[in-house]
C-alpha cells in the first residue's frame, strides 16, 4: 500500500536533502582531519598554527587585533574563527621569521594575503581597498 503522492515526494526530497547535508558535513570533517595529521616534522598544520599564535600573542597590540577583525569581517560568521586562526598563525610566522618585536601592519597585510586562498583574492582586494590599504607594495603576493 502506497501513500499519497505528496508524501512520496516529501520522502524522496527528505532523503536527498539528508544525503547532501551529510556529504557536505563529511567533506569539512575530512578536511579538518587532514589538517590534524602529522607531517614529516611530526607536527600537524593545526599544531603549527597554535605554535605561531602562542609564540606571538604578546606581540599583538589592540590596534592590530582590531585590524585583523576588520579584515576577517567578510568571512561568514560560521567560518570566521577558523579563518582568523589561520591568518593570525601566518602573521605570527612572518613576524617570527622577521625577528620582529611586535606585529606590524605590514605583517598583518602580508599574512592576510598569504593565508587567503587564491580563489578568494577578489574579496581580499575588495576588503583591503575598503579599509584604505594601498596594494602597490603587495602586488607580487597577489599574482
Amino acid at each position: 500500500m502506497t501513500g499519497p503522492a505528496w508524501l512520496q515526494w516529501f520522502y524522496a526530497f527528505f532523503w536527498v536533502f539528508m544525503v547532501v547535508i551529510l556529504a557536505i558535513g563529511g567533506y569539512f570533517m575530512f578536511r579538518k582531519f587532514l589538517k590534524a595529521l602529522p607531517r614529516e616534522d611530526g607536527k600537524s598544520i593545526l599544531d603549527w598554527e597554535e605554535y605561531y599564535i602562542r609564540e606571538t600573542i604578546h606581540m599583538w597590540s589592540e590596534e592590530q587585533k582590531v585590524l585583523l577583525n576588520e579584515l576577517v569581517e567578510p568571512v561568514p560568521r560560521m567560518f570566521r574563527d577558523v579563518a582568523k586562526q589561520k591568518i593570525a598563525a601566518k602573521i605570527g610566522e612572518l613576524a617570527l621569521k622577521d625577528r620582529a618585536r611586535e606585529v606590524t601592519r605590514d605583517h598583518i597585510i602580508r599574512g592576510y594575503i598569504l593565508a587567503t586562498p587564491k580563489r578568494d583574492h577578489k574579496w581580499l582586494i575588495k576588503t583591503l581597498k575598503k579599509n584604505g590599504i594601498d596594494l602597490t607594495p603587495y602586488k607580487h603576493l597577489l599574482e
